[in-house]
């Protein structure tokens, strides 16, 4: 069963809310990212997660580790 239509409002900037159940719901905190598309006279956001520098890097020098390559931070 498709969920109730919630009503929002653009601003002049052109901000939109999310709806409270939604941001709930979809357990949306505040600066999460969205993806933004159209498709014909929809408008379709997707969150998504930005990770952070510190878990990049910890996840290059993982990789690195586990072909026994001797990286350090000063060779980046």
């Amino acid at each position: 069963m498709p969920q109730e239509a919630e009503i929002t409002t653009m601003s002049e900037k052109g901000q939109v809310v999310i709806p409270q159940k939604i941001r709930k719901n979809l357990k949306i905190k505040p600066r999460t990212k969205f993806a933004v598309y159209t498709k014909n006279d929809m408008i379709i956001m997707k969150a998504f997660e930005v990770p952070g520098l510190e878990k990049v890097w910890a996840e290059i020098f993982g990789q690195a580790d586990k072909k026994n390559l001797k990286v350090t931070e000063k060779q980046v």
